[in-house]
This record gives C-alpha cells, sequence and structure tokens, in this order.
C-alpha cells in the first residue's frame, strides 16, 4: 500500500513538475499559445484598419473590426485600447486610425502576405484559389530578415498573383488606380490589374474561368444579366456581381496587338513572342526569359509529351519543354515571314 501511495506522489511532482516548467511545460505551452494568439488578432486588426484607410481613407469602424476580426463587441474594445496605449492606432471620428508605428507594422504583414501569396503561386505550384487562406496563416511571420531573403528568392517581385502591390521593405507601397470591369467602356481595351479575393467563394468562381492580372480584354456587350468579354482568343461570360470583382485599367499600346496565348499555338505553328503575363514575377519569370522566351522570339511548337504535358517548343534554335501553366503565361503575336524571324 505504501508503494503505492509513493508510485502516486511520484506520478503526481512529476505531473506538476511538467505542468510549470519554464519552456516546455503545459502553462508555458498555453501561455505561449495565448500571446501568439493576441498577437496575431492586434495584426489583422492593424491589417483591417490599414485596408480601409487604403481604399477609401475612412476609419474603421468598432462594428467593422468585429466583424473581421469574428469578435463580440466588448472583446473588440479590449483589443482597441490595447493597440491604442501601445501607440499603434488612435481615436477619430468614426472609429480607428492608425499612428505611423501602427502603419509601419501593418505594412510589414501585409508585405509577409503578399510575397507568401507570390511564392505559393509560383514556386509551390498552389492553386490561386487557395493561396489566400494558406498566406493568412503564414503572415504572422513578419521577421524582416527572413521577408527579405524570400523576395530576394522570388526576384523582387513587385505585385501579388491578385495584381495587388507588395510592400517594400522600406514601407513603400504603390498605388494603382483602377476600376471595376462593369464601369469599363464596350469595346475599349483593358488591363486586368487586381482581381478581389473577398468573397472566397466569387473568387474561386472568377479563378476558374482563367482571367489574371495583367490580362488584356475588351469588353464586348453588357446587359444587366451579363458581360462578355474576350482575350482575343477566348470569349466570357460572367455575372454583374463577378464583373464587379474584377478592376482594370488603360491597356498599354503593346497589349492591343497580343491576341493569344502560347497554349494556342498548335504542332507546328509558328508565332512571336509578344510578352510575358504581367502577372508573372520573380524566379519562374526569370526562368522564361533565360529560355529565350523575350518579345520578338520565334517560337515554334513541336512535339507534346506522351500524356500532352509538357509540350516541346523551338525558341532561338534550342528546343525547350514547357508546362502547360508555364505556356499559359506567355502572349504571342502572329509571326512574320521566316526571312524576317529571329
Amino acid at each position: 500500500m505504501d508503494n503505492v501511495v509513493l508510485g502516486v506522489v511520484i506520478v503526481g511532482s512529476i505531473g506538476a513538475i511538467w505542468v510549470v516548467l519554464p519552456r516546455i511545460g503545459a502553462l508555458a505551452l498555453w501561455r505561449r499559445w495565448r500571446d501568439d494568439r493576441e498577437r496575431h488578432l492586434a495584426e489583422d486588426a492593424l491589417k483591417f484598419i490599414h485596408a480601409r484607410e487604403w481604399r477609401g481613407g475612412r476609419p474603421a469602424t468598432l462594428e467593422g473590426l468585429a466583424g473581421a476580426l469574428g469578435l463580440p463587441s466588448r472583446r473588440v474594445v479590449f483589443l482597441a485600447k490595447r493597440l491604442e496605449t501601445r501607440g499603434l492606432i488612435r481615436s477619430a471620428a468614426g472609429g480607428f486610425r492608425l499612428t505611423i508605428e501602427g502603419e509601419r507594422l501593418a505594412l510589414s504583414v501585409i508585405r509577409a502576405h503578399r510575397l507568401w501569396e507570390r511564392f505559393l503561386v509560383d514556386e509551390a505550384r498552389m492553386p490561386l484559389a487557395d493561396v489566400h487562406a494558406e498566406a493568412e496563416r503564414r503572415e504572422h511571420d513578419a521577421d524582416a530578415a527572413k521577408l527579405d531573403a524570400l523576395e530576394t528568392l522570388l526576384g523582387h517581385p513587385t505585385v501579388d498573383p491578385h495584381g495587388d502591390p507588395i510592400p517594400t521593405g522600406r514601407g513603400e507601397l504603390a498605388r494603382v488606380e483602377s476600376r471595376p470591369l462593369t464601369d469599363w467602356p464596350t469595346g475599349q481595351p483593358a488591363q486586368i490589374v487586381h482581381l478581389e479575393d473577398e468573397p472566397p467563394a466569387l473568387f474561386a468562381q472568377i479563378a476558374a474561368e482563367g482571367l489574371r492580372p495583367g490580362q488584356i480584354v475588351r469588353v464586348v456587350e453588357a446587359t444587366p444579366e451579363r458581360l462578355t468579354l474576350s482575350d482575343g482568343g477566348k470569349t466570357f461570360a460572367l455575372a454583374p456581381v463577378l464583373a464587379a470583382n474584377i478592376f482594370v485599367a488603360e491597356a498599354p499600346a503593346a497589349g492591343e496587338t497580343v491576341s493569344r496565348r502560347l497554349t494556342a499555338l498548335r504542332r507546328g505553328e509558328t508565332a512571336l513572342v509578344g510578352a510575358l503575363d504581367q502577372g508573372l514575377q520573380g524566379f519562374t519569370r526569370r526562368r522564361l526569359l533565360d529560355l529565350g522566351l523575350t518579345p520578338g522570339a520565334r517560337i515554334t511548337a513541336e512535339l507534346p509529351s506522351m500524356l500532352g504535358d509538357p509540350v516541346a517548343y523551338r525558341v532561338r534554335g534550342t528546343l525547350i519543354a514547357l508546362r502547360r501553366d508555364q505556356a499559359e503565361q506567355v502572349l504571342i503575336n502572329e509571326a512574320e515571314p521566316a526571312s524576317q524571324g529571329v
């Protein structure tokens, strides 16, 4: 009996020690989880306030913060007080605004999010519709040195896969003027510069259509029921609610001559490289340029693989293999006579 009691005491003592161990004890782990959770909520709040100011210059309301964070109002009041005490936000007429330090921290989180999105699309080959949620999980590790290394790995991209500008390490954020596709004149070329990723269900439909930043399109027909547009090779029929989440700007003059993507080239056909998709950034863009896919280069579709992907192309006298998703990023023009080609 005494041995049993002694065993219980020993086990209980070991358990108590494990709970209070400074680094790996249950109490320490719980406190670390709690602190990380509070930090993530604070950073999410700063991102939301920045988005409100960036889009319309309006302060973020208490109700807006509660909805964005999924928290009850009383919890958001406590969070806002902590952020204000830390000098990250200030009360303003109608809500909250960022201080200079709050804006700096918000931009570092936004930079992390958009760089991770670029990595997940370009290097991890993750479907565009899935990258936002994954980047949300990774963005809170916004260590400056790690982000600088990631940016270098990606080739210093300037925009994320949705077309949003990526803040620089100095906290600079470029502004791109655009308007919804629903407001664009019929027949006038436009370049897609941003795809709104909220709500996710609508963005998934836009991504499924194959529309992407950098694409040159024309509105062919606009009715209350649908908006029809073309990129010169494919026609898209969109509900107005989808078209309103696609933001465009005036197309570059050179963009009007680009009519097709490399994937449309049939075996034996030749074309001239017009440009690389503006949405293609970083290492993947550099790799295609290194393979000779520069404007004006003559390219011929040769042999598909046994499964049809990748496809062999001849460019500048060299045979290269491109996956379909890579070839989709190459815009082509009608070929000139062979005697004038590259």
